[in-house]
């Protein structure tokens, strides 16, 4: 398996963080940077679109300023996710100002562009792209994308239904580039798991909500601590796409988790209008369904720190 240098060579563990919808920020990803793995945030969480160009500005300084000071220990790369759907009307500006900063992975999602691609491409960036099976994966590689995203059951936020085992075999018959695994990681024995299942990397968000960098609310974070497995719910009510989320927000909303109705892929709107502030944003909290291994709200470097440490135990039980 091919992995580019920039996933391989300052990662202090084989881990991506997951760009998540209101939550990753510049505080967040900074702290996951420096802690060793590759932080992550939607473009479309730096409202109105110019404060993007300020988050970049941040980010790139303050990682500069960590790997003057820690020649030893330089930071992880750090990505933003572009959304490449229709109704994404900042997706233009977004991409000018990833090349601009010269951003050095692009996560994309709900969508496959080629110009999208090349225009990474151009500055020697490189494109993940979230795939929910095998047909979606082969359109985003002919489109020039380098690496996968196999959003397997189990992820947080938009989700696919497929066993990570069924979806990796897959791409991995044809493909030999860069593969993450997402679904459900949030011990370091599931980022082993994900490497001898035939990923290169871990891509990993519910645990990074409790952290105290993520911009979440207190209830959300302490969701997050105090559910398990069992609390996901599984819908496609509140954007159109399928996802998981938490039961406890969905009732909190005044919604009835066994009897939600079913919308359809209209329903998805990101758009810079009122509807993209809609409810389902705010009040209805998405998680995946490894939250069981998180029991406190930590600082995103304890959070690094222990995944880190079970990962190490889970290699040495092996030997």
């Amino acid at each position: 398996m091919s992995l580019s240098p920039i996933l391989r060579d300052r990662l202090r563990l084989p881990v991506v963080a997951s760009p998540m919808f209101i939550v990753s920020g510049p505080d967040l990803v900074i702290a996951q940077c420096t802690s060793g793995v590759v932080g992550s945030f939607p473009s479309l969480n730096a409202r109105p679109q110019p404060v993007l160009r300020e988050w970049l500005t941040r980010i790139t300084e303050e990682l500069a300023k960590h790997d003057a000071n820690n020649p030893e220990s330089p930071s992880a790369p750090y990505a933003v996710n572009l959304i490449v759907h229709k109704s994404n009307d900042r997706l233009d500006e977004d991409l000018a100002t990833v090349v601009e900063f010269e951003v050095p992975i692009v996560i994309t999602s709900l969508g496959a562009r080629t110009d999208v691609n090349d225009a990474v491409h151009s500055y020697g960036g490189i494109v993940l792209h979230d795939v929910i099976n095998n047909r979606f994966a082969k359109k985003a590689v002919e489109k020039g994308a380098d690496g996968l995203i196999a959003v397997a059951a189990g992820a947080g936020g938009h989700a696919g239904t497929q066993s990570p085992f069924a979806l990796l075999q897959e791409i991995r018959e044809w493909f030999d580039g860069p593969v993450l695994l997402s679904g459900s990681i949030a011990h370091g024995r599931s980022v082993l798991a994900a490497q001898a299942a035939g990923a290169d990397l871990a891509y990993i968000g519910s645990a990074f909500i409790a952290t105290e960098e993520a911009n979440a609310d207190a209830a959300y974070k302490q969701m997050i601590v105090d559910s398990t497995a069992s609390d996901i719910v599984y819908s496609n009510l509140f954007t159109g796409v399928h996802g998981n989320y938490l039961r406890g927000s969905i009732e909190a909303a005044g919604y009835d988790p066994a009897t939600l109705p079913v919308s359809d892929a209209s329903a998805m709107d990101f758009g810079t209008n009122e509807k993209s502030e809609s409810k389902a944003w705010r009040d209805i909290w998405g998680a995946g369904q490894g939250i069981g291994a998180v029991d406190a709200v930590l600082p995103a470097a304890e959070v690094v720190e222990r995944l880190t440490r079970e990962y190490a135990d889970a290699k040495s039980r092996l030997l």
